[in-house]
């Protein structure tokens, strides 16, 4: 098999445009991974969670000679240095639950701390961890790639485009968490449609998040021409 770098998401929209054009492994698909190639790598969303992409790294590993992970995918800013639609690389990823540290292999000269958590992190929560760990950015996945590129001896990187900025919330997301890890966007799209208080805010989200991921795409297709 040909050396390729893993690029590790949680939800297939994270990856869609990177993979348009490909097919996900129909094989794989029953358990809810998501599988794509593009040349130079191996493409993986399989849900929310420390151990959703566990499987999901585990599945790259077997399709293919993997010398390096890249978790990627949406992510909240903890502080006002970074605004929804930006994508950021960190060189240091943090266990909220744990402490444990993992420094990447970032071509970027700038720090950036990327600290992982259970939960869809709200304003209060995101100026804790900017607080305690000088946090840039939360996600719920990026150390579990982390701790398997350690164990495995390859290299690791996290790109993340951020969805929401510092301030911004929007209650109940993480309600609609799914089988597979997936996110049950029938369920919260009927949930907002009855609370119009809910409208603007959640439109934000929605517009942001596909700005943000234009860019990520756009900057993932760079990692992987980068690495060939």
């Amino acid at each position: 098999m040909p050396s390729e770098i893993a690029i590790i998401a949680a939800l297939p929209r994270e990856i869609a445009g990177l993979v348009r054009g490909t097919r996900a492994d129909a094989a794989l698909l029953r358990d809810g991974i998501h599988l794509h190639r593009v040349a130079g790598a191996v493409v993986v969303a399989a849900g929310m969670g420390a151990a959703r992409v566990t499987l999901a790294v585990e599945a790259a590993m077997a399709a293919s000679a993997v010398t390096m992970l890249v978790s990627t995918g949406l992510a909240g800013a903890c502080t006002a240095e970074l605004q929804a639609g930006e994508v950021a690389e960190a060189s240091l990823v943090i266990d909220a639950k744990t402490g444990e540290r993992f420094e990447t292999a970032s071509a970027s000269q700038k720090p950036c701390v990327l600290v992982t958590t259970e939960a869809i992190a709200g304003v209060r929560e995101k100026a804790r961890l900017a607080g305690s760990y000088a946090a840039s950015l939360v996600d719920m996945e990026a150390t579990a790639v982390a701790r398997l590129a350690r164990a495995h001896g390859l290299g690791f990187r996290a790109v993340k485009a951020v969805s929401d900025a510092h301030d911004f919330e929007l209650a109940a997301l993480g309600r609609f968490v799914g089988k597979h890890g997936s996110f049950r966007t029938g369920a919260f799209a009927l949930h907002t449609a009855l609370r119009p208080q809910a409208w603007a805010k959640a439109a934000k989200l929605g517009r942001d998040s596909n700005r943000a991921l234009s860019a990520l795409h756009s900057a993932l297709r760079a990692l992987i021409a980068e690495a060939r």
